[in-house]
């Protein structure tokens, strides 16, 4: 498999970050979020928000949890593309 496309890993890394938000919360208590997932130059940055107002301190470890699962999971797309 040749290497993912810059617009592959954008969109593996922002459905694994807001996958992982609905994971913790019901969509009912998210009143917001963003997901910003930028690849350029192969560096990834990935910026994640949450507003969950009942449950303020945890949407900020939600939010850095996200993060980190986005990165994860570009990072398996590139082992994966590797393998073949």
């Amino acid at each position: 498999m040749s290497q993912p496309t810059d617009e592959e890993v954008v969109e593996t890394a922002a459905e694994a970050a807001e996958g992982l938000i609905f994971a913790r919360f019901k969509q009912s208590r998210v009143k917001d979020f963003d997901v910003t997932v930028t690849f350029e130059d192969g560096v990834l940055d990935v910026d994640v928000y949450v507003n969950a107002p009942d449950d303020a301190d945890d949407a900020k470890a939600v939010a850095e949890e996200a993060a980190l699962t986005a990165q994860e999971a570009v990072d398996e797309l590139f082992a994966a593309a590797d393998e073949e």
